[in-house]
């Protein structure tokens, strides 16, 4: 086995087909996850990403190499020096603003996309690790950040659900009846932190709304605050964010 990995590392055809393909294929596995979510993300998204880190690590690789060997005397002669984690290091800051194209924040104050940025982030360094040829750390990763984008959402919805801390959007036929909603809060025991108003333009696709920061009595049930707010004047539409 020990041997395996040594030959597996070396810059060989197998090697390189060997990691290009194993970049794209668990990149893509990723991917197929966010895309199948409709997130901004999916398949191919991952899939390059992943294939370009180990690509560019494959590339600092080939340079010290070749600067090391064939091409030793001239760089000696230049002093050229090279250090293959370089270019990697440029790879995890500019998948920092691809990941960020990714992020967006709703009409309504919510923020969407940061698991997707942080998805690409993590996919990015795997794709270096496979490019680097540091197998015994790319099944562990790929495991993990399956995991994480797709099993540990039912843990997070189980704690959310529990929690006392409400973030609730609510959309009125007009102001007036703000007022109504915030005595319905107050009538189910909910600590009020902050409102924030969106007056609208008074128009059908546009009207006011408003999100409410609140912290419901102990024992409270998200759903049941949310039908109880529902049947409020006025009330349009209810979500909790």
């Amino acid at each position: 086995m020990t041997q395996t990995f040594a030959y597996l590392r070396e810059l060989n055809m197998t090697s390189l087909v060997l990691r290009l393909v194993l970049a794209a294929m668990l990149g893509g596995f990723i991917g197929l996850e966010r895309g199948r979510k409709r997130r901004p993300a999916g398949f191919r998204t991952y899939m390059l990403v992943c294939l370009g880190a180990a690509l560019t690590m494959l590339i600092g690789q080939y340079n010290y190499t070749m600067l090391h060997s064939a091409w030793g005397e001239l760089a000696q002669a230049l002093g050229v020096q090279t250090d293959v984690s370089r270019l990697g290091a440029q790879v995890i800051n500019g998948v920092g603003f691809l990941g960020a194209g990714t992020v967006l924040v709703t009409s309504r104050q919510e923020v969407k996309g940061l698991t997707t940025a942080a998805g690409l982030w993590a996919s990015a360094c795997m794709g270096l690790a496979i490019g680097a040829g540091f197998y015994e750390c790319v099944l562990p990763v790929f495991l993990l950040i399956l995991a994480s984008i797709q099993l540990l959402p039912f843990v997070e919805s189980f704690v959310v659900e529990r929690t006392r801390n409400m973030n609730i959007f609510v959309e009125f036929l007009s102001l007036d009846h703000l007022g109504g909603v915030i005595a319905r809060l107050k009538g189910l025991g909910a600590q009020i932190y902050s409102v924030e108003v969106d007056h609208g333009r008074g128009e059908e696709a546009s009207r006011p709304s408003a999100v409410f920061s609140v912290r419901m009595k102990k024992g409270s049930v998200h759903e049941q605050v949310l039908a109880a707010i529902s049947e409020a004047e006025g009330v349009v539409i209810i979500e909790e964010l």
